[in-house]
């Protein structure tokens, strides 16, 4: 076989298979060296896809166009993102790293309030929407279901969504001993609750072990692949 790029990748996709695929053997310097080359690639992607696609232009570029321009009146703009910048390299030195919270704490803030008008929006409306609409009769006819059977699914979906979201209900009374205990119905709809939660957990268990498993047997046959195109057996 000649020397190709093809050779190349197909040799290092092999050496990082048998690398990755020797954690079976359990945990060993050979695993670990793919896992660290692993982290240091996809950090030095992160940090070119920050500065390229954040920094350079949202913050350098428009900086120069400022200072070329002499229009600082646009540049006020950017004292802000400039200071949380500093801030953020200030992290390097033990001695002003404290500076840097001030920059952490509005990027947690900013990510939090992103995080839950997200889940708001993505998820628990949504959840609420689909519920509801187990139980209109016109989307139902639509798909050809019968009234009773729109009547057990809309049940079903109604009693898990309602029951699991009471598991997380975490408010509770004090006993007279100072042990906490919950209202009886939201006990009780707690425990209906880590019912449907079992069955949630366990189907997304059995999907991510099928795909884990695809994923084994696509590098296997790989390794094979790889083994009889280089030996000139294919």
């Amino acid at each position: 076989m000649a020397f190709s790029l093809d050779l190349v990748t197909g040799a290092l996709g092999f050496l990082f298979t048998v690398l990755i695929l020797s954690y079976l053997i359990g945990d060993n310097p050979l695993f670990k060296i793919a896992v660290y080359l692993f982290v240091g690639v996809a950090s030095g992607y992160t940090a070119a896809v920050v500065f390229w696609q954040v920094l350079y232009p949202k913050l350098f570029l428009p900086t120069v166009l400022i200072l070329q321009t002499g229009d600082f009146m646009r540049g006020v703009l950017l004292v802000v993102p400039w200071l949380g910048f500093a801030f953020i390299l200030m992290k390097i030195s033990p001695r002003l790293a404290g500076i840097a919270r001030i920059t952490m704490a509005f990027l947690v803030g900013a990510g939090a309030a992103v995080t839950i008008a997200g889940a708001l929006t993505g998820t628990i409306i949504p959840q609420m929407i689909a519920t509801i609409d187990f139980f209109d009769p016109s989307l139902a006819a639509a798909r050809n279901i019968s009234a009773f059977e729109v009547l057990g699914n809309g049940t079903i979906l109604l009693v898990g969504v309602v029951t699991t979201l009471a598991y997380f209900h975490f408010g509770a009374r004090q006993k007279p001993d100072g042990s906490p205990k919950r209202f009886a119905p939201i006990d009780l709809l707690s425990w209906i609750g880590r019912i449907f939660i079992g069955i949630t957990l366990g189907v997304i268990f059995a999907g991510v072990y099928a795909a884990a498993l695809s994923a084994m047997i696509e590098r296997i046959n790989f390794l094979i692949n790889f083994l009889t195109s280089l030996l000139g057996m294919s």
